[in-house]
């Protein structure tokens, strides 16, 4: 969840028509390349979206048939992407705290199993690596889940263990706020990293086999996480701070740190995030939204129309696939291409790139890169490979670490005052 969300699907930055995806069908090259190694998305917001447009009302947004108009994912465009598995963001605002956000977090577990019960023909339930795999194997979309800021948690480890149990399968350790244990990357530093109770929390995600998320987080965060995990970590949707100077990226010395660890870094496809001056864009529109009385977040139909309406008479500097690709060369360059993977942010963001419009888009991106002379072997290692052996990895170190020690039954009073 970027600090802007969505928009109507099918629509350009400034609301014109966007370009039609090239699709899995236009190159033979990237048709097969996906029928074998499919996407692995690391964060969609879909369920937020459900959540704020019509309060989990499955039928009036019914993903089995297109809704352009509304989000920038349903079932078809998956399909045409040739997405294979989905890290479902199970996000809640950061003002929601304490059992509040707790709860949030439980319905938005709930409406990803929803779904999954309702398309059974196309979504898969997915709890590991080896359920990754099955899904593949039997054509369906494996849906995993992702919490996405650590006040899902409210300073509980037995909450996180919970949470573990429902299926999510990472935890983003902090949203764009500061939480009691962890700096976010946007917000003033308290911690200055991870307090001691926030290195128990890393330490029992990787005795349960969660994957700690250092997307959102601050770069001490991240230094700190990195240090203290024994499991490979992922940024689910993150880019390089190098390409384009923004908090919410990864700095060089933290990707150069990732072959050590086995982890991935998924870029994302959030303007801000991939142009340079479209952060400052961003902000003013930000601003418009809270001074037509909504928050900077809200994707209801209103807030929308406010958003198109700025967008219309503020064009948002271009952004492509290939500032995309911009990102994935360099940090191919410096963590290696066995840990890179995609992270697009779709309904989470309210502005894509031009030619990365929704779900639909990943072969633009693909194809970007085959001109720049990626290998099948490339795209493989970042369309699929790369993440399923992360989490593999996870599941293995968890297994381990299983052995050595039970539940933690620290709490955050004891270890941090």
């Amino acid at each position: 969840m970027s600090a802007g969300h969505s928009r109507p699907a099918g629509t350009g930055p400034a609301g014109a028509p966007a370009p039609d995806p090239r699709g899995p069908g236009a190159d033979p090259r990237i048709a097969e390349l996906l029928a074998a190694y499919p996407v692995v998305d690391g964060h969609n917001d879909l369920p937020w979206a459900l959540r704020e447009q019509v309060r989990y009302d499955l039928d009036r947004r019914d993903i089995a048939h297109d809704q352009s108009a509304n989000l920038h994912t349903d079932l078809p465009r998956l399909r045409a992407g040739g997405v294979g598995a989905q890290f479902w963001s199970v996000y809640v605002r950061s003002d929601y705290t304490g059992d509040q956000a707790v709860s949030a977090t439980l319905e938005q577990i709930d409406v990803v199993r929803r779904l999954a019960d309702r398309y059974p023909a196309d979504l898969r339930l997915a709890h590991s690596a080896d359920d990754m795999e099955a899904a593949r194997t039997d054509g369906r979309i494996a849906s995993l889940m992702g919490a996405e800021g650590g006040h899902s948690i409210n300073n509980s480890l037995a909450t996180l263990r919970a949470l573990y149990e429902l299926g999510v399968r990472y935890m983003t350790l902090t949203h764009n706020d500061n939480n009691d244990w962890a700096d976010s990357a946007t917000d003033e530093p308290r911690a200055n990293g991870l307090t001691a109770f926030g290195h128990e929390v890393v330490r029992e995600m990787n005795r349960c086999g969660m994957l700690v998320d250092l997307s959102h987080v601050s770069a001490d965060t991240m230094r700190d996480a990195l240090r203290t995990s024994r499991a490979p970590v992922i940024f689910s949707h993150s880019s390089a701070r190098a390409v384009c100077d923004h908090p919410r990226n990864i700095p060089d010395d933290v990707l150069e740190r990732l072959p050590a660890n086995g982890g991935i870094a998924m870029a994302t496809f959030v303007p801000k995030f991939v142009v340079p001056g479209v952060a400052e864009w961003v902000l003013r529109a930000d601003e418009n939204m809270r001074a037509h009385g909504f928050h900077h977040l809200d994707t209801t139909p209103g807030a929308m129309e406010v958003q198109r309406a700025f967008a219309a008479a503020h064009p948002m500097p271009p952004a492509t696939a290939a500032d995309v690709a911009d990102h994935l060369d360099h940090m191919r360059e410096v963590a290696g291409i066995d840990h890179l993977g995609l992270g697009g942010d779709y309904d989470g963001t309210a502005f894509t790139p031009t030619d990365l419009a929704d779900v639909a888009s990943y072969p633009n991106l693909l194809a970007e890169l085959l001109d720049r002379k990626w290998s099948r072997a490339d795209l493989a290692k970042l369309t699929w490979r790369n993440a399923v052996r992360t989490l593999r990895a996870a599941e293995d170190v968890a297994r381990g670490l299983r052995e050595e020690r039970g539940p933690s039954n620290a709490t955050i009073e004891a270890l941090d005052g």
